[in-house]
């Protein structure tokens, strides 16, 4: 009997920028940032969350 190699799997992580204008988001982003008195750290990764197109892929390969 032949030995099979093991069924690999891995991730895919595509960013892709989105389809709006980015100081349409700038200026929403800081406004909400403001209005809601968030500290940049908070503001800056949830500005990129809305800025970035994120889509994570799991797969995996048959042997």
């Amino acid at each position: 009997m032949e030995p099979t190699a093991p069924a690999a799997a891995g991730v895919t992580v595509d960013i892709h920028p989105r389809d709006l204008p980015i100081a349409l988001i700038g200026t929403a982003g800081g406004a909400l940032a403001l209005w809601a008195d968030a500290p940049a750290e908070i503001a800056v990764p949830v500005a990129l969350l809305i800025v970035l197109d994120i889509r994570i892929r799991r797969w995996s390969r048959r042997a």
